[in-house]
C-alpha cells in the first residue's frame, strides 16, 4: 500500500479520546523531554537512526504543518532504545523551507536524540500535544511493522507536537511500542554505606 491508499489517524486535543491504557497516559502525556524520561527508565538509551531524507509529507500531517499533501519535506525516523529494547518508534518531519538557521543541528544528528536539541534551546516555541491511535495501514505502523516485524492486529498509540524556531516549524510524532510499559523507573538513590567493621 503507498499513497493515498494508506489510513489515516484521527487526531484528537485530549488523551482520554483515544482510551488508551491507563498505564500508557503517563508516558503520552508527560511534559519535558520524552529522551530524559526513558533516560531515567534505563541503564542504556540509545538512538538507532532507520533513515533521514526527502520524502512525501504523510496525508495527516500535510494540514499541522500548513503543506499541500504532495509536498515533499525533510524526514527523519528513529528508533529510541532501553536497554536494547525498542520503545518508542519517532517520526520527524521538516518543510524544505526551513533554512540551517531555523533548525542548525537538524542536519547533523546522526544517532543523537533530537530532544536534547529541542528542549534546551530557549528559542524553540511547543505546541499543544495531539493523540492518536495507530492501525494497520498507517505509514506509520508499516514502517514500525517493517523496523521490528510486529503483528499485523497491533494498535499502538501516538503523539505528536509541533515546534517552532524563527520562522521555521518541525512536526515530531513519537509512536509508542508495547515494551515501553515494562519500563521501571531506575532508583538513583546512593546505596547506604556499610559502616560495619
Amino acid at each position: 500500500m503507498r499513497g493515498a491508499s494508506l489510513r489515516q489517524a484521527s487526531w484528537h486535543a485530549h488523551v482520554n479520546r483515544v482510551n488508551a491504557p491507563l498505564a500508557l497516559r503517563a508516558w503520552l502525556t508527560s511534559g519535558g523531554s520524552l529522551t530524559a524520561r526513558l533516560v531515567a527508565h534505563s541503564k542504556a538509551f540509545r538512538v538507532q537512526r532507520l533513515h533521514q531524507r526527502r520524502a512525501p509529507c504523510l496525508a495527516d500531517e500535510a494540514a499541522a504543518l500548513g503543506l499541500p499533501r504532495t509536498v515533499q519535506v525533510l524526514e527523519r525516523e528513529v528508533l529510541l532504545r532501553c536497554d536494547e529494547r525498542p520503545v518508542v518508534f519517532a517520526h520527524t518531519m521538516v518543510p524544505l523551507s526551513a533554512s540551517a538557521s531555523d533548525w542548525p543541528l537538524f542536519g547533523g544528528l546522526g544517532e543523537r536524540s533530537l530532544g536534547s536539541t529541542l528542549f534546551y534551546d530557549p528559542q524553540v516555541l511547543r505546541g499543544e500535544l495531539e493523540f492518536a491511535r495507530i492501525r494497520a495501514g498507517h505509514p506509520l505502523m508499516e514502517r514500525a511493522r517493517a523496523a521490528l516485524g510486529m503483528d499485523a492486529d497491533t494498535v499502538l498509540y501516538a503523539r505528536r507536537c509541533l515546534y517552532r524556531r524563527h520562522r521555521g516549524i518541525l512536526l515530531v510524532t513519537e509512536v509508542f511500542l508495547p515494551p515501553v510499559l515494562a519500563l521501571a523507573r531506575r532508583d538513583l538513590t546512593p546505596a547506604p554505606k556499610n559502616n560495619t567493621k
